[in-house]
């Protein structure tokens, strides 16, 4: 999904560039929140986890390949301010090292893959997590259904803004059809990897995972409860 220069006219991708600054600045305060002993040294880790897993496509039928896009596993390890400026790095280097997007369209390219991702994949494993019981089990499978859900939704926005500002001749029907449609298959892989990252973490150290802490603190507190009940 990586925007090539001039597939979008100036207005749009000058919009676009707006808000991936206004998320960056915004997600720089939030992130002084989110950053801790823990959670700093996860934020490389992580960036350097997306990036490298962006460089790897896998097969989704007809000649098409996909990537992981890495905003909702990102949110779900280190939150969602530090995610976004994680994979911002992910996709600036990616343009300048990689040419993989284009340099006028790299707000565009971190506002979809990026922005949009980490708030989609983050808001609907949060949803989740407070409707369903609260298990540390359970915290890769929402992960997962998280970034399940993030892809097609991103590419949603992607066909909008073609719809706005497309300067590609493409057909706005044919290209929607063809975004949701690949990119929900890509979707069922970015869902699978992000729940065997979270997963492999939970299983060794899920006081890392930031997703989890309030599980942890949910499960900590349950068992302090029945320990001075049993105490009394």
């Amino acid at each position: 999904m990586h925007v090539p220069d001039g597939f979008f006219d100036a207005p749009t991708s000058i919009a676009t560039g707006v808000v991936a600054v206004a998320a960056i600045g915004v997600s720089l305060r939030g992130a002084r929140r989110e950053l801790d002993d823990r959670t700093a040294p996860m934020a490389g880790l992580v960036a350097a986890f997306v990036f490298a897993a962006q460089m790897l496509n896998f097969p989704v039928g007809a000649g098409t390949s996909g990537h992981l896009m890495g905003g909702a596993v990102a949110a779900v390890l280190v939150g969602p301010w530090t995610a976004v400026l994680a994979t911002s790095v992910v996709f600036v280097v990616q343009t300048l090292m990689f040419a993989d997007g284009g340099i006028t369209a790299m707000g565009t390219n971190i506002t979809v893959m990026g922005v949009t991702t980490v708030a989609v994949g983050y808001g609907v494993f949060r949803l989740l997590q407070a409707l369903l019981p609260k298990r540390v089990a359970l915290v890769p499978v929402l992960a997962g259904i998280g970034a399940f859900v993030s892809v097609p939704v991103a590419s949603l926005l992607f066909v909008a803004l073609y719809a706005v500002g497309g300067a590609a001749p493409v057909p706005l029907d044919t290209l929607t059809t063809a975004m949701v449609g690949v990119h929900s298959l890509i979707g069922v892989g970015e869902g699978l990897i992000t729940f065997l990252a979270v997963a492999g973490i939970i299983a060794v150290r899920p006081d890392l995972v930031r997703g989890a802490r309030p599980v942890l603190v949910a499960r900590t507190l349950e068992i302090r409860t029945e320990t001075a009940g049993a105490s009394a």
